[in-house]
């Protein structure tokens, strides 16, 4: 028979488990990963819906061990899928945008947006108190899948995306050098015609913005 809520504080309480997440424990010598976060964050998505969305922002920043667990769980919907039977998901908050086709993995039964396509949204949509340290993180991860100067290109390589100014200041805080003056100093030149708009579509950078 399942423990109840009281139960399982009073076990974390007498270090017999350790907390997970809001309503997730596990024993003490489990380490955390981003697969055990997801398996947690899967619990919150109701099952019906599970496979339309996507963990994303500080949801999935959390998710890679990259910031605090966030009160409410940040869901993404692609905007080619209907989302008025989701406006009802108890706990979380929907954003329609457009996900391109690497910008999102299979972690721990959940979908999460990749790391890249999550520093993105961050550094986008998420206010600096709480964005700069998870940039920091997420550029911090030993994968090295996170790179500042694709993240600055990305911002940069799209013009009509909201709060562009406002990312690029969270970044340029993270490496001043790098971000002078909103432009993107860069090795290997990159022809805006082509190459710019390629790294924009890749990440899915120029997507509809919309919280639901």
């Amino acid at each position: 028979m399942p423990f109840a809520g009281p139960e399982l504080q009073s076990l974390a309480a007498d270090g017999l488990l350790a907390r997970l997440h809001h309503n997730g424990y596990t024993l003490p010598e489990v380490q955390g990963s981003p697969q055990l976060r997801a398996r947690a964050a899967a619990g919150g998505v109701p099952q019906a819906v599970r496979q339309r969305v996507v963990a994303g922002r500080m949801t999935a920043a959390w998710i890679y061990g990259c910031a605090a667990e966030p009160d409410r769980l940040a869901l993404l919907v692609d905007a080619k899928r209907r989302v008025s039977s989701l406006r009802n998901t108890r706990g979380c908050t929907l954003h329609e945008v457009r996900l391109g086709p690497f910008d999102v993995v299979s972690l721990g039964g959940l979908m999460v947006s990749s790391p890249l396509r999550t520093a993105l949204d961050v550094a986008l949509h998420v206010e600096a108190e709480r964005a700069i340290p998870a940039l920091a993180a997420l550029l911090a991860r030993p994968q090295q899948d996170v790179r500042l100067r694709l993240l600055v290109l990305a911002i940069e390589a799209s013009p009509r995306v909201p709060h562009k100014r406002g990312a690029l200041e969270k970044l340029a805080s993270l490496a001043p050098a790098l971000v002078s003056g909103g432009a993107v100093d860069v090795e290997d030149a990159v022809d805006p015609a082509d190459g710019t708009q390629h790294v924009a579509q890749v990440l899915g950078v120029a997507h509809l913005e919309g919280e639901l």
